[in-house]
């Protein structure tokens, strides 16, 4: 997918922020000057062709009284999309990437609860037959990470 002038507005604009109002999309389409089916069509289209992954709030599990917790797993390349597919299937799990290193699946856990983050590693360890190890934050840095598309 070429994106143009047009995707590139909403990509950027979307990273700002997303307005709470009963009609979002149409908020964000009238600052763009397009149309709500236009800037729906659009997302969806990028999404498909997988400029975006995902489009979606990102909510702070801490704030909340939750936890966050960064986990690796050595998961051997034969069994990697399988595995996968079982870490994936937590709804506690986001960002899942895979890397070139002994600990080639990286993902993070956010649950309700500073224990659920335990019981969630623990039952993917039963699931997979893999250990999951926990790196959990110590302190917590905002770098306002923005791409300029």
């Amino acid at each position: 997918m070429i994106l143009d002038a047009t995707d590139r507005a909403i990509l950027n604009q979307l990273q700002e922020g997303f307005p709470i109002d009963p009609a979002p999309f149409a908020v964000v389409a009238a600052d763009l000057g397009i149309t709500e089916t236009d800037l729906i069509a659009r997302l969806e289209a990028m999404k498909t062709a997988r400029v975006i992954t995902r489009f979606g709030p990102f909510y702070d599990a801490a704030a909340m009284g939750g936890a966050f917790c960064l986990c690796a797993m050595a998961i051997p390349p034969g069994e990697f999309d399988a595995v996968t597919a079982k870490v994936n299937a937590h709804p506690e799990v986001a960002h899942n990437y895979e890397r070139t290193h002994r600990l080639n699946m990286w993902f993070v856990l956010a649950t309700e609860t500073k224990e659920g983050i335990e019981e969630v590693a623990r039952r993917i360890e039963v699931e997979t037959g893999h250990r999951v190890l926990l790196f959990p934050k110590l302190q917590e840095f905002f770098i306002r990470f923005r791409v300029a598309a």
